[in-house]
């Protein structure tokens, strides 16, 4: 995974339309600057051609250091969400699983009972946080450029970038991607995976460490069963397995069945953030 790949070490990242460099977030202490973690991967490189041989240990440290770093970020996203009372919600799928959608017709139902915001995150373009502007949620994308996932540094920027006290329950949509994200806590309260219909029963048994950490699972798009032969109690005894602990939905955000229940979920897990 990223912490195995190097795809951890971070390039450009655009967050809502401008540099990384030139984001501050109260989340961070102000305004910072990614100079220093470019430097570490600069001196980095050049360790791997003086010391050819210890090119693996020194790319194991590299990585430890970054997980590292991210998880005390993500302590402080927590405990920063928290202060604010925000229910926040990291959620990860591969590609074309329904995350847009769901959190658009989440937001549409949740209008008179709860605030949202969101954070997107793609590789490339803004398609998805266009769809959720023009649905009036307030969004700020995060273009990752050739990074596979979010950390959660690029959460920070992005939050600061938000009326975080005119929310009520903030959604991180996670790049779509089953392998990397799983290595990156953000400070959510809850992890979300979707399953859809289309992808098949096996994925969970396919991609066990993200699925295995998710506090929820849901799988989506259950108006599409019939005619994707989805096979539904072995995709729920697949979520168990790996998945034990999660809380599952069945839900269509195109028809709504099943959105009922998610949406009161929410309601009562931002109640007891509330408190």
């Amino acid at each position: 995974m990223c912490k195995d790949c190097g795809c951890g070490i971070t390039g450009d990242v655009s967050i809502g339309g401008q540099s990384s460099r030139a984001v501050s977030s109260p989340l961070l202490g102000g305004a910072h600057s990614h100079d220093h973690e470019h430097g570490d991967s600069h001196h980095h490189h050049h360790d791997d051609h003086d010391h050819g041989p210890e090119h693996s240990h020194q790319t194991v440290t590299v990585q430890k250091s970054i997980l590292e770093k991210n998880e005390r970020l993500a302590e402080r996203n927590r405990g920063f969400f928290k202060a604010k009372k925000l229910l926040v919600l990291n959620v990860l799928s591969s590609p074309g699983s329904g995350k847009t959608t769901l959190i658009q017709q989440t937001a549409a139902a949740l209008a008179k009972k709860l605030r949202l915001g969101v954070i997107v995150g793609d590789l490339a373009t803004d398609n998805d946080a266009a769809r959720l502007r023009a649905a009036g949620v307030p969004v700020v994308q995060v273009t990752t450029g050739t990074v596979c996932h979010l950390d959660a540094e690029m959460v920070a920027r992005a939050a600061g970038q938000l009326d975080l006290d005119a929310l009520d329950v903030l959604i991180i949509e996670n790049v779509g991607n089953l392998v990397c994200p799983a290595d990156y806590d953000l400070g959510e309260d809850l992890r979300v995976v979707l399953l859809s219909v289309t992808e098949g029963e096996d994925k969970p048994l396919k991609y066990p460490p993200i699925f295995h950490s998710a506090n929820v699972a849901v799988v989506t798009k259950s108006d599409l069963a019939v005619a994707a032969g989805f096979d539904r109690e072995k995709a729920i005894d697949n979520l168990h397995r790996i998945g034990h602990h999660a809380r599952v939905f069945e839900l269509s955000a195109k028809t709504g069945e099943g959105m009922a229940a998610w949406v009161e979920f929410l309601v009562q897990q931002r109640q007891a953030v509330k408190g």
